[in-house]
């Protein structure tokens, strides 16, 4: 299903970067990029989302027949390998790509509360989005930009601890010459 306008290169390197990940990161037309589980299944990552127990993918704008950037990282160094556009496909719950990219993202789901009827809460409150490639890279192997790309942090209500107080290393360093 995937798009034919994709170089053959390209999309081996973009199969293999998803299959070999865990995580993608999906940058819709709103919102920062967003880490999120996946699948790749019959040409595509597949994702699943929006339901009281999965992930979130609200505020990214993602809509049917729209478009995202994906973002893969290499499996052996971590660090970013390929960032390509993608056509964003949701599927319905009454078709058999739902149920064939379904079947394969309840075999990846970690610790779903409901592993048995899974497929029926995500057909009643969930998403469930492939986001085919729609084009050549646009950066990967030996096109990579030579600036930082690190993002702001997101704004957040969380804070950092206070200071430890002084006396704790005093306290921590003698509880452990009475147990060793």
């Amino acid at each position: 299903m995937a798009t034919t306008s994709v170089p053959a290169l390209d999309l081996a390197l973009i199969e293999e970067s998803a299959k070999k990940s865990a995580l993608v990161w999906v940058r819709g037309p709103e919102g920062p990029d967003r880490a999120l589980w996946h699948v790749w299944h019959d040409g595509a990552v597949c994702l699943v989302g929006d339901g009281p127990a999965e992930q979130p993918l609200a505020g990214l704008g993602l809509v049917h027949q729209g478009t995202a950037t994906v973002t893969a990282r290499s499996k052996d160094k971590g660090g970013l390998l390929v960032v390509w556009p993608a056509r964003v496909v949701e599927l319905s719950p009454d078709g058999e790509p739902w149920r064939a990219a379904v079947a394969e993202l309840a075999g990846k789901r970690l610790n779903a509360p409901d592993a048995v009827t899974i497929a029926e809460r995500w057909a009643r409150e969930c998403r469930v989005l492939r986001l085919e490639p729609a084009g050549a890279l646009l950066e990967g192997p030996g096109a990579m930009p030579d600036g930082p790309r690190a993002a702001a942090p997101l704004p957040t209500a969380a804070t950092t601890r206070r200071p430890a107080p002084a006396g704790l290393p005093k306290l921590l360093l003698r509880r452990g010459r009475r147990t060793g």
